[in-house]
């Protein structure tokens, strides 16, 4: 066996990427400050899509070494490092990492040659022996921790993941605030949501959590339909199922709607943690005729009510 039952499943590869249209450099663009954020969040997301977990595979480190940027990556279980390896074999690997990676470069195509390598062994020559595949791995022990830079784009990643920005339009127009970290709401909103984008008006967002700046915005304008909003809201969160917003309305009549609004909300981000993300509450606002105050919670506009 390649893992005792009292030791987890850990092993290593190094995938390289180059493009093969001479107008794109992944080194170059991965050494611009610029650009840089905008690269690893490609990787991380092609990543993540590949395991169906943003925690599925690890990058330790990102070597430049033209025309090759290299990533060396870690697995700490055995059945992620499957579908991965499925993922790169069918080619789904690569057209999602083309595809993210023009997305927030903002170019047209970014066409990729890609390879899999553990020490000596080349990979892409072995790939429909899985177990083969997973043995070499498996052997390639990770030599080192994340490096200090991936660490940082990591933290900067979630900053932008989580936290509302003045644009949250993805399409790589503004990657530097990728360096603008702030400190999550909820607290334990502390990793990348499952869904990581979405799409609205035909525009794709990050899938942030709601921030307190959300919050206050949609108790101050949701008024009379919070209810309407909650009971939307309830078909996926166990903590407003009945009586729950009921509840609410009754403790909370004396305050008036605002407070209402906000402590309905309050409970739906408690419960949900890192869940409770703006994709969430967007939908929920469509559903219910409020698209101004989404729009408003988006960035897509100045202030106004909405009633």
């Amino acid at each position: 066996k390649m893992a005792g039952s009292s030791s987890p499943w850990t092993g290593s590869a190094y995938l390289f990427l180059q493009s093969t249209c001479k107008t794109i450099a992944l080194p170059s663009l991965y050494e611009s400050s610029q650009k840089k954020p905008c690269v690893f969040k490609a990787l991380k997301q092609a990543l993540a899509d590949s395991t169906g977990s943003v925690n599925g595979v690890d990058m330790l480190k990102v070597h430049c070494s033209h025309p090759h940027l290299i990533v060396q990556l870690r697995f700490c279980r055995q059945e992620n490092c499957r579908r991965f390896l499925r993922s790169y074999r069918e080619g789904a690997l690569q057209k999602s990492l083309q595809s993210h990676l023009q997305l927030f470069l903002d170019t047209t195509t970014v066409p990729l040659e890609v390879e899999l390598k553990t020490g000596s062994e080349h990979l892409d020559k072995m790939l429909k022996d899985e177990d083969r595949c997973l043995e070499c791995i498996y052997r390639e022990k990770p030599d080192r921790l994340p490096d200090e830079e991936i660490t940082e784009l990591e933290e900067c990643l979630k900053s932008l993941t989580l936290h509302h920005s003045t644009n949250n339009n993805v399409a790589g127009k503004d990657c530097s605030s990728l360096k603008s970290p702030s400190q999550p709401y909820p607290p334990q909103g502390s990793s990348l949501s499952t869904q990581l984008t979405f799409i609205f008006q035909g525009q794709q967002f990050d899938n942030r959590t709601i921030t307190p700046d959300d919050h206050q915005k949609f108790a101050k304008s949701v008024s009379k339909k919070w209810k309407q909003v909650g009971r939307s809201l309830q078909r996926s969160c166990r903590a407003l199922r009945d009586p729950a917003i009921d509840t609410v309305a009754l403790e909370y009549e004396r305050e008036g709607l605002y407070e209402q609004a906000y402590q309905m909300l309050l409970r739906f981000i408690q419960s949900e943690g890192k869940r409770a993300t703006i994709a969430r509450l967007v939908t929920a606002l469509e559903e219910n005729g409020l698209v101004s105050l989404a729009e408003e919670l988006l960035g897509l506009h100045s202030s106004e009510e909405c009633s």
